[in-house]
């Protein structure tokens, strides 16, 4: 999984100052990453997120659940988005995280913004009829 990051809160609200064309052409190379990747058979799955101020955090208490409102002053970083991807190896990955990092800014200018890859754990092997993780 590729996480994007889209800088600070402070950053996120600035994109409200982006011109039209500088917005279009943000959108347009994710677009057309996603398309790569779909094309290659390598995306899973792939979704922009809303903004920090639309988020929440949900703890559970015996209660019910404890709701806190977004943004949060703790965070340093907000998550523009995310790609899930099934790759042959890690150059791969890399190359494709150079790639989503390598988005267009304001006139054009490359981000470089940070990606975050974590790769995804699968389920442990199970024996259906026990339920329980195999013993090797």
């Amino acid at each position: 999984m590729l996480v994007s990051y889209g800088g600070s809160q402070e950053d996120w609200e600035g994109l409200a100052a982006w011109s039209d064309e500088d917005m279009h052409r943000m959108i347009a190379y994710m677009r057309d990453l996603d398309a790569e990747l779909r094309a290659s058979g390598e995306l899973l799955q792939s979704e922009g997120l809303s903004g920090p101020a639309r988020a929440f955090v949900v703890r559970g208490s015996d209660s019910g659940p404890v709701v806190v409102d977004g943004p949060f002053a703790e965070s340093k970083e907000v998550i523009a988005g995310y790609w899930v991807v099934d790759v042959a190896s890690r150059e791969r990955v890399l190359e494709i995280a150079q790639k989503a990092s390598a988005c267009p800014g304001p006139g054009g200018t490359v981000l470089n913004q940070p990606i975050e890859v974590h790769p995804v754990m699968g389920a442990p092997d199970v024996d259906p009829e026990t339920l329980a993780p195999y013993q090797q």
